[in-house]
């Protein structure tokens, strides 16, 4: 099942109940917009026990249109990478 952003405000919401919604919204939300901005500015964002998040630049390269097989550049870009940690690595393994 996929879990959405409205899915971890109502978990949050609901396990804490000391917040109002609108503050536990709030706190998502700019949880979320700190780590966009951290990943815009090329900064790595490390979250202890989860994993770390990482700008990587790719250099332009020759590929191929899988639909009719003609050669296209693909340009330059910047994706972003993600590693889990060791403790969610264990965990995801376990089950």
């Amino acid at each position: 099942m996929t879990k959405t952003k409205h899915d971890l405000i109502e978990f949050v919401y609901d396990t804490l109940q000391i917040y109002s919604k609108r503050d536990v919204i709030a706190i998502v939300e700019t949880f979320f917009e700190l780590i966009k901005n951290s990943l815009e500015e090329g900064e790595e964002v490390t979250l202890s026990g989860f994993g770390k998040f990482r700008v990587i630049e790719k250099a332009q390269r020759m590929g191929r249109n899988p639909k009719t097989g003609d050669k296209a550049v693909i340009p330059a870009r910047r994706v972003v990478a993600f590693k889990p940690s060791m403790i969610l690595r264990q965990k995801v393994n376990r089950g």
